[in-house]
């Protein structure tokens, strides 16, 4: 089936006109059209010019219902296109900012939003063919305006039900099919998200929009997406920064990104700057005509706000300008005029390209030379009994602290798992990530979506802004199931654990591990396009010193296997649970730490990138007392069959209350730099004023109370 294409006039192909506006943006800014609304306000128009012949008898008010005009006062909106694209504009947008099923339910319109938007483009189309006629050098294009609906599914509208949401992301994918149907019909050139103020909303357009092209029914449009930092704090409305929205939509490798709306140019320009040093795609601006003022209307003038915006062209900032509220075709000549001498910005490299970004609230950037990163692992209803408790007792309130618990305790990343008989494992995983999403503290870290059942994995998928981990997929259901998963969670925008296991089984030694991992690679890579930065692989790490001979060389071989991965598959990712390692010493938490710190250490050497652990329960690895430590290291690489018979006697001759006291009693006998570091290293807040105040006192070593803060305090640091 041939692809639906519209060609834009002055074009032979829709292939030619993406070109065309590729190749522009690299030798000039390009400018947008400025407002809609309020040029629709200067019409004045009343409650039977909304509703036209055709509306006349409809049940509800109509005025108001601004994208409702296209059907109903057509030459209206031909003209404002039409006077924007004579003002200077390269791109004017469809009126149809509240073009979804969503939005139209306001007015009991759903039933025409295919055709509103369809007829939107052609309206926006034929303008566009028109200027082309009178300035035959400069092509004009249409973009499809996506709005952000009038509902937000990262945000609860009860105070009394955080987890309670009035939309779901599948029925906003829905509507926005239809919608974006209507326009990509009607013949828009390009595709623009914008006005986003919660990133959930946007990453469901951007969902329904690769499944559209990726159908193979529409032949595929440059992209642009706009978000809109609320206030000063430089965030969005659910929360996000700049930042973390841009790693959140960038898998969709928009041509532009940028901001627009609720501040003015003055504003704008911190979070402009910030974003534009952040991306690799073109950057786009279309600000308001400054703040509105009492009434709610914008007093800047078209002189004053060019020399505002232009100050963003001049330091190379921009590739596309525009307005948005309160701008009319006078500001957008003005900051044509301004403007249209100016180098464009050259964009820098694309960050994805060599590390792997998250995001939660806030980005998380990792690469080679980053430390550990630990995810937080007591969020598993299949790993901490305390956290299962409360889930099925319904005490997400509960359940939640343990979560902040998590991150306070140094977790970047939460692992978050519903895998429980007695669960619905979607309501349950729903439920608390909806909840994690109210809580900033927890909200501001990646989220790991995790579970062996890919309905619970999309349903999480679904609740999450940023750009989270999907752990897991495998091979064990063969290729095709392996491919259609990784294209899903391509498409959602995440990154993925992939585990050693193939459909003959679970690799258990370091060959089979990698042989595995390469086949995944390859076909993640080769077939599905995926970012290696993006993949990360858990070769298993397997339980030591079960009693069973066979089992006795397991963190040696998932040690080679992780140098063999690291060396060989370029951008890939090393994790695992590393709980698992001393799984048979349930109960012996001395003994468990200590083997996990001694896994690590020699793990992150071989190249291990992060792990599910519990923060708050790792002992650092030179701290490890030396009869224990020697135990440990024999056990891990395998140098000392008694080394099961070791750990269980030193078990139990060295309970939990002994080793606390006799660590308490060593550490306190040391210098107080020493104690100073011990504390902020293990977060002991009991001594730290008297200690801090000895090292202020001793002049000698600290002469002023900044030496105490960059010797002992920093160290500690």
């Amino acid at each position: 089936m041939t692809p639906i294409s519209t060609i834009p006039a002055g074009f032979t192909s829709r292939r030619a006109a993406t070109e065309y506006i590729e190749s522009e943006l690299n030798k000039r800014i390009m400018f947008l059209d400025g407002a809609m609304g309020t040029q629709i306000q200067d019409l004045r128009l009343s409650e039977e010019d909304f509703r036209g012949e055709r509306f006349k008898d409809h049940k509800k008010d109509l005025k108001g219902n601004n994208d409702l005009l296209v059907l109903t006062q057509p030459k209206c909106i031909y003209e404002i296109h039409r006077n924007y694209l004579l003002a200077g504009a390269d791109f004017v947008e469809t009126n149809t900012f509240s073009g979804t099923t969503i939005a139209q339910a306001d007015y009991a319109a759903e039933a025409i939003v295919y055709e509103l938007n369809k007829v939107a483009a052609e309206i926006a189309r034929d303008a566009c063919r028109d200027v082309l006629k009178e300035t035959p050098d400069r092509p004009r294009f249409v973009c499809g305006a996506i709005g952000p609906t009038n509902r937000t599914c990262s945000i609860s509208p009860s105070v009394e039900n955080p987890s309670f949401r009035n939309v779901t992301f599948d029925e906003l994918v829905e509507a926005y099919t239809e919608q974006v149907r209507g326009l990509l019909d009607g013949g828009s050139d390009v595709l623009l998200v914008e006005t986003i103020f919660d990133t959930l909303n946007a990453k469901a357009a951007l969902f329904a929009i690769d499944t559209l092209f990726d159908e193979g029914i529409y032949e595929r449009v440059p992209l642009f997406v706009s978000g809109t930092i609320v206030d000063q704090s430089g965030r969005t409305l659910s929360g996000q920064t700049g930042e973390a929205f841009i790693t959140s939509v960038a898998h969709t490798e928009p041509l532009a990104i940028g901001l627009n709306c609720a501040l003015g140019a003055d504003q704008m320009r911190p979070f402009i700057q910030s974003m534009s040093s952040f991306t690799s795609s073109k950057v786009i601006c279309y600000p308001n005509a400054g703040l509105p003022n009492t009434f709610g209307e914008y007093d800047e003038s078209p002189e004053t706000m060019a020399a505002n915006v232009s100050g963003f062209a001049r330091e190379g900032l921009v590739n596309i300008l525009g307005g948005c509220c309160g701008t009319t075709p006078a500001h957008i000549k003005a900051i044509y005029e301004a403007c249209k001498d100016f180098e464009p910005r050259v964009p820098g490299p694309d960050v994805r390209s060599k590390k792997l970004v998250l995001s939660g609230l806030e980005p998380l950037i990792y690469d080679d030379s980053s430390n550990f990163l630990n995810i937080g692992e007591r969020c598993n209803v299949a790993g901490s009994r305390k956290f299962a408790r409360h889930i099925i007792n319904d005490q997400y309130e509960e359940a939640l602290a343990i979560a902040r618990e998590q991150v306070e305790n140094g977790g970047q990343v939460i692992d978050i798992n519903m895998d429980e008989g007695m669960l619905d494992g979607v309501a349950a995983m729903t439920k608390f990530l909806n909840l994690i999403s109210t809580e900033p503290d927890v909200a501001k870290v990646p989220i790991m979506v995790d579970s062996s059942n890919f309905a619970v994995v999309e349903a999480g998928l679904k609740c999450v802004q940023g750009k989270c981990i999907v752990n897991s997929i495998s091979l064990k259901e063969g290729e095709e199931d392996f491919l259609k998963k990784a294209r899903l969670i391509k498409r959602y925008g995440a990154a993925m654990v992939v585990m050693a296991f193939d459909e003959e089984g679970q690799a258990v030694d370091r060959h089979e591990k990698f042989r595995i991992c390469e086949r995944s690679y390859r076909l993640l890579v080769d077939k599905v396009g995926f970012n290696p930065n993006d993949i990360i692989f858990d070769p298993n790490i397997l339980t030591i010193c079960t009693g069973m001979e066979e089992h006795n060389n397991y963190g040696v071989e998932f040690i080679e296997a992780t140098h063999d991965i690291k060396t060989k598959l370029p951008g890939a990712k090393i994790s695992g649970g590393v709980s698992n390692l001393s799984f048979s010493f349930r109960g012996k938490e001395n003994v468990r730490q200590a083997m996990h710190s001694v896994f690590l250490y020699h793990a992150i050497k071989a190249g291990m990138d992060m792990g599910i652990v519990n923060p708050g329960f790792l002992t650092i690895y030179d701290e490890i007392p030396k009869d224990l430590l020697e135990i440990c290291e024999n056990a891990l690489w395998n140098r000392d069959p008694e080394s099961t018979d070791k750990l269980l006697e030193y078990a139990q001759t060295h309970g939990k209350d002994a080793v606390q006291k006799g660590e308490e009693e060593a550490w306190r006998s040391g210098s107080v730099t020493e104690r100073l570091k011990h504390a902020l290293v293990k977060g002991i807040t009991k001594y730290v004023v008297e200690d801090t105040e000895e090292a202020r006192l001793d002049k000698e070593r600290y002469p002023r109370p900044l030496h105490v803060i960059e010797g002992p305090l920093m160290s500690g640091m």
